[in-house]
């Protein structure tokens, strides 16, 4: 770790170990950024929001911490509702969001359950239903899984099963009960990741899965364009969230600034890609991955 500031060039994380899912309470200092982004010289301001989001209503998996937790806490500032997703054992951290989401004046529902059982993500929605009164404008599919595994020789047949069942699975589900309740110009925003565009060979079952969001991406968005209902996606690049210090090594963590623009980025510089891609300011995106991955150069 340096004792660079978190926006600043060379920071890097701090080598930290945590089982997973990873809690943001257990974050070591700095903690991670979930309403700040970088001015030009490397300190932080405050989010500054425009009403791009008001009234509308979100369901957002994995909400609890990390991007899910930015994306609500921005999506509030820009004045929508969520119902957040979370596993049970993340209770502190969900209570914390909503903590969050509620002091930027907009309502947090919160819904403890594990998503890899398809009548849960059915119930999910069904709640977000009734708490939103038939209403979903908004849908980020955020929930994910990794274990760092080097050799495919050593990757476990359950760990395979278990990856796709928490990380493409739901996200067709959900979109799928979803999508019933969603109008012209409502969103759905599926987190994909760089690692379905550099292959990396430590995360096969993560990196396969992500290029499986990438693809259920443009082919949900080519399906329902003509409702006007739109479907993109994120690919962030390394980011400090509670997943870092539960799945990777010692020497992953050493080198998780080791980018482009030089730091990994904050979970609050992944969720302004989400506010846009949720927002009218996207109006011209659909079936496309912005890539946040603090400036490798990727294709598609």
């Amino acid at each position: 770790m340096t004792d660079k500031g978190q926006f600043e060039k060379g920071h890097n994380i701090p080598v930290t170990h945590q089982s997973f899912p990873g809690k943001e309470t257990a974050m070591p200092n700095p903690q991670p950024l979930w309403d700040e982004i970088p001015t030009a010289d490397g300190k932080s301001q405050k989010y500054r929001a425009a009403g791009k989001l008001k009234g509308k209503k979100a369901l957002i998996t994995g909400g609890d911490s990390g991007i899910g937790r930015a994306s609500a806490i921005l999506f509030a500032m820009e004045g929508a509702d969520s119902v957040i997703a979370y596993l049970p054992e993340e209770e502190e951290d969900a209570q914390e969001t909503k903590r969050r989401v509620e002091a930027n004046g907009q309502k947090c529902h919160l819904v403890s359950t594990d998503l890899r059982d398809r009548e849960n993500c059915k119930k999910l929605v069904d709640e977000a239903v009734k708490i939103f009164n038939g209403q979903i404008d908004i849908l980020f599919n955020n929930a994910a899984y990794q274990m760092v595994v080097d050799d495919i020789k050593d990757l476990s047949e359950d760990q395979w099963i278990n990856t796709f069942n928490t990380n493409i699975h739901p996200y067709f589900y959900l979109a799928k009960y979803s999508l019933p309740y969603m109008k012209r110009g409502s969103t759905i925003i599926n987190n994909a990741s760089i690692n379905a565009y550099i292959g990396r060979p430590d995360l096969l079952d993560y990196t396969s899965t992500k290029g499986a969001i990438v693809a259920f991406t443009r082919g949900l968005s080519n399906q329902q364009a003509g409702n006007g209902i739109r479907v993109n996606a994120v690919a962030p690049g390394p980011v400090w969230t509670p997943l870092i210090p539960s799945t990777m090594k010692g020497e992953n963590q050493e080198q998780f600034g080791s980018t482009p623009l030089g730091r990994p980025a904050q979970p609050s510089e992944v969720a302004t890609a989400v506010v846009f891609l949720a927002s009218e300011d996207s109006s011209a995106f659909s079936g496309q991955t912005l890539h946040p991955n603090m400036g490798t150069v990727v294709s598609g």
